[in-house]
């Protein structure tokens, strides 16, 4: 975090990235002076409603943040960075996006928790478009142009007011990490509802304790806690995931709580034993994994924009990736056996033994049950997850030992890869 007082100091002459939360009601025009070198500016969490056309002087911005701010509208000016690859304007007010506030190296674009209704049909014309995070708003249609959005990866329309499943995107190449709840054209029926919302038995908040944070991300915080009084028909140990508000940057809470509970039973997920559902508290009660598992993979970074990230040097014998392949591929069958597309499947999602090779899988905060679609669409939502299974195999071959490389069991997980993984 930097100052305006560094600012204007003159001290922070030639950084390529700046973050500013001060309250700011007005951009701080002493932000023109670092034009020769800001990459990366981030403004959020301040009260900024407007951005100066000068905005244009900063020629080699590619990412640019203002989340938790008020704006009601995407600026036109961002339109005229030749440079500028990621926007986020999370948690405004923004009702309009104008065609010309789209810039020509548009990658990646995130508008969640807004109140826009429409989007103009130059988003499809932006051939570099990677990542469009849109939940939380009042679509309820989506540009026909996205149908030539080819390079596409990663969706996020969940939370909207989409009456009819998107079909231009279902047939999109390369789109792998897809999540649609909270729609009314994705509305389970009651009976559903009720038969994965019964599978676990609901307890009280006040039966349990939270202790230490394990973890948190976009959906919620997971702690682990104690029992208050002995429980004889749960595990003593448990974690407790507590939901945030009612829209977070995956969709609704009460989607991923109804996804989770719907899979039901499998070995290598997360298991669910009770949920909390109460007026103030949403919460799933779950077993706790043991400490040594840890995360098989980072998520994705800046420049990686939709594939994980691994720490330097980190690598894994083929014999230990193709056990994890195998007990992913079954779980992705358990997904997509109970109608529930996982929308990040990724490594990063996944907890893994490493002595054995054993993995827990979990987050479902962009999952989406699917029984109501069509059996065509059904199809194309299994489609675009097994590519997002492909590149979760591709990923965990280039962190390959070298000396197994040109192991049996190497060739053999390469040759199943789909040509454009």
């Amino acid at each position: 975090m930097h100052s305006l007082s560094q600012l204007r100091s003159g001290e922070l002459a030639g950084i390529r990235q700046l973050k500013l939360a001060e309250q700011l009601t007005s951009f701080p025009l002493e932000i023109l002076s670092l034009s020769s070198s800001l990459e990366i500016l981030d403004l959020s969490n301040n009260n900024l409603s407007e951005l100066p056309d000068e905005l244009v002087q900063l020629t080699k911005l590619k990412v640019i943040f203002v989340s938790q701010n008020k704006f009601d509208h995407l600026p036109k000016v961002l339109g005229k960075l030749p440079n500028l690859e990621m926007i986020g304007f999370k948690s405004n007010q923004i009702k309009t996006v104008a065609e010309e506030s789209l810039p020509a190296q548009l990658r990646w674009l995130i508008l969640t928790d807004n109140i826009i209704e429409t989007l103009p049909n130059s988003l499809g014309d932006r051939p570099r478009l990677q990542k469009l995070a849109l939940a939380g708003n009042q679509l309820t249609e989506l540009p026909q142009t996205l149908a030539q959005a080819h390079n596409l990866e990663l969706v996020r329309i969940s939370a909207n007011r989409l009456t009819e499943c998107p079909e231009q995107l279902l047939n999109l190449p390369k789109l792998a990490w897809f999540a649609f709840a909270g729609n009314p054209f994705s509305t389970i029926d009651n009976k559903t509802a009720n038969r994965a919302l019964n599978s676990v038995p609901e307890v009280s908040s006040a039966c349990y304790t939270l202790e230490n944070v394990l973890g948190q991300g976009a959906s919620g915080i997971i702690s682990k806690a104690h029992w208050n009084t002995p429980q004889s028909q749960f595990p003593s140990d448990i974690a407790v995931k507590v939901f945030k508000g009612e829209v977070t940057s995956d969709g609704y809470p009460q989607d991923e709580l109804q996804a989770c509970l719907q899979v039901g039973f499998h070995a290598n997920l997360v298991q669910s034993i009770a949920q909390v559902n109460e007026t103030d508290t949403l919460a799933l009660i779950m077993n706790l994994i043991p400490p040594h598992y840890k995360n098989l993979g980072l998520p994705p970074c800046f420049k990686s924009c939709t594939r994980d990230t691994f720490p330097e040097g980190f690598s894994l014998p083929i014999v230990l990736i193709n056990k994890i392949v195998e007990q992913m591929e079954n779980v992705f069958t358990h997904l997509h056996n109970n109608y529930v597309c996982h929308g990040d499947l990724y490594a990063h999602n996944t907890l893994f033994d490493p002595e054995n090779g054993d993995i827990i899988f979990g987050d479902f905060g962009a999952a989406t049950s699917y029984q109501m679609l069509t059996t065509t669409q059904q199809q194309h939502i299994k489609k675009i997850e097994h590519r997002a299974l492909n590149h979760f195999i591709d990923d965990l071959l280039n962190i390959c030992a070298e000396e197994d490389k040109n192991h049996t069991l190497f060739q053999q997980l390469e040759q199943r890869l789909e040509p454009n993984t």
